[in-house]
């Protein structure tokens, strides 16, 4: 055999086993990612559980508390200009 068929036959079986390697890789990568979906399908299904079980119970009181801060925040203004006439009123 001469030195350019053997060259030519390291060539093929060097891109044969590339693509073997790549083959293997690929088919880990694929695994990989099969149990992350199936744990992020796992945490999904908890968090939906919690947010049914124990947020949406919560809507209402968390409705209420905003609603409280709405008005305490829109009766700042006020109060912060009655403390600057207070604040100039005093002696220094």
């Amino acid at each position: 055999m001469s030195s350019t068929h053997a060259l030519v036959l390291l060539s093929v079986v060097l891109a044969a086993g590339v693509v073997l390697v790549l083959a293997v890789a690929l088919i880990e990568v694929r695994r990989g990612l099969t149990r992350i979906s199936e744990g992020l399908a796992t945490l999904s299904s908890a968090l939906q559980g919690v947010e049914s079980e124990h947020l949406r119970p919560l809507e209402g009181a968390v409705k209420a508390i905003n609603g409280q801060f709405d008005i305490i925040l829109g009766a700042l203004p006020g109060i912060a200009s009655k403390a600057a006439v207070v604040a100039e009123r005093r002696p220094r």
